[in-house]
């Protein structure tokens, strides 16, 4: 007969969160609505820099999610935009939906900058 402590399952650790995860995690939590799409525009041009498609899609797949489109005409042209940047991420064609992603954080940083909230 085996002992006991045998069949027993092993504790199992609770994963560690870095410093660093804890800072990005503050950073996230306090940010504001133009702070996090301005993360989301810098995590998808990462990702087209590393030309990692996973990496550069899902942030736009956020981008996408949250869209009004009830408010205006910007949302379907962001919309449309957003679109073309994953078609563009699926050819694996980087550079050029980085391009539009850059010129895209730039126009919001702009205007988060216009809006006293830099």
């Amino acid at each position: 007969m085996l002992p006991l402590a045998i069949l027993e399952p092993a504790p199992v650790a609770p994963p560690r969160v870095g410093a660093f995860s804890q800072y990005r995690n503050q950073q996230v939590m306090s940010a504001s609505p133009m702070q996090l799409v301005l993360m989301l525009y810098d995590l998808a041009i990462t990702g087209c820099e590393r030309q990692d498609a996973e990496r550069a899609s899902a942030p736009i797949r956020e981008l996408i999610g949250a869209l009004n489109f009830e408010i205006d005409q910007i949302a379907l042209d962001l919309f449309r935009l957003y679109e073309y940047c994953l078609w563009e991420i699926r050819r694996r064609r980087f550079v050029d939906a980085g391009g539009i992603l850059r010129r895209l954080r730039d126009t919001w940083q702009e205007a988060l900058g216009a809006s006293g909230r830099a």
